[in-house]
């Protein structure tokens, strides 16, 4: 009775056997699927404001017959009333992604199929290429000199320093490179390879390069607090989890004393990791297995960085152009 209060707290929306199937599509994402806490929180995130939507649009807590009756125009009407709250295309497309997951579990646990959510196209994203830093400069981030004057201690200054080398020297996403504990990164002369946790849990080896692993060790030496080897690597200045924003803040602080674009985040050393690599000859299957992409098409992407940019080269040298 506990667990059934519970629930309804969770998802007020629904009736009963919504609930109970809610429970049981974000036990199925976690266990079968892999996902991230972090994923299944945000599916059920997205699917939960569509059926919010619907028990106002409706009039009443949505029922599972009532999900099947669903006309196109009732999603077309959930939509509109995103577009109203000013959300874009992109989390638009991952709220009906959301939603369409959850009636997908229906489907598959035979509780009927929900045509109107797949029979309403959803909404165009206008793709922009990725913007990579130049060489120089994002080998400039990785320099503790920069941070010279800076009002903070100087193990912090050479635990962002080691951050942000990692993300341009192996191309991790910043919950990989956060997510590392601190036995998974060998000392110096002693690897040259980390296990990172990638997307889905999915796990896989990169490389780390020498001066890299000696940023990570000279942060290591002076850090005051202990890192136990089951303990994460970088650690905030209370002994926690370094949290994101501490990463994107000190990398706002670098691009503006170096004089670069708000487009260059922390993502972006991803970015400039693998655009790099192509344009001094890398395997594109390589890369993808470095970066962990799921698909092909999707490191594909900086092909067109790449060719953008010799364009751009062939623009500013060639005499006739």
């Amino acid at each position: 009775m506990v667990e059934s209060n519970a629930n309804s707290e969770i998802f007020p929306f629904a009736g009963a056997n919504i609930t109970a199937e809610l429970v049981r599509w974000r036990m199925f994402l976690a266990s079968e699927r892999r996902m991230s806490p972090k994923t299944v929180e945000a599916y059920t995130r997205d699917a939960s404001q569509f059926l919010g939507f619907l028990a106002e649009h409706l009039g009443g807590a949505v029922t599972l017959a009532q999900l099947m009756k669903l006309a196109p125009a009732d999603v077309r009407a959930f939509m509109a009333s995103r577009r109203a709250d000013g959300i874009g295309s992109r989390s638009l497309m991952r709220a009906l992604a959301g939603a369409r997951s959850f009636t997908r579990f229906l489907e598959r646990e035979g509780k009927g199929r929900v045509s109107a959510l797949f029979a309403v196209r959803t909404p165009k994203i206008v793709k922009t290429l990725p913007k990579p830093i130049a060489i120089d400069a994002a080998k400039q981030f990785t320099d503790v000199g920069l941070r010279t004057g800076e009002e903070r201690e100087p193990w912090v200054l050479a635990r962002d320093a080691a951050v942000l080398a990692l993300l341009y020297g192996s191309g991790l996403r910043i919950s990989e490179a956060l997510g590392l504990p601190r036995k998974a990164v060998p000392l110096p002369g002693r690897g040259d390879s980390i296990t990172v946790t990638g997307k889905g849990n999915k796990q896989r080896m990169v490389p780390v390069l020498p001066q890299v692993l000696n940023l990570i060790a000279d942060y290591a030496k002076l850090c005051p607090h202990d890192l136990p080897p089951d303990g994460p690597l970088f650690i905030g200045v209370r002994g926690g989890p370094l949290s994101p924003r501490i990463v994107q803040f000190a990398m706002a602080h670098l691009r503006g004393a170096l004089g670069l674009p708000d487009s260059a985040t922390p993502h972006a050393l991803r970015h400039s990791f693998a655009t790099h690599l192509l344009s001094r000859g890398g395997d594109l299957r390589a890369i993808q297995e470095l970066l962990g992409h799921a698909s092909l098409s999707t490191t594909q992407t900086y092909t067109a960085v790449d060719a953008e940019r010799l364009m751009e080269v062939y623009r500013s040298t060639h005499p006739r152009a």
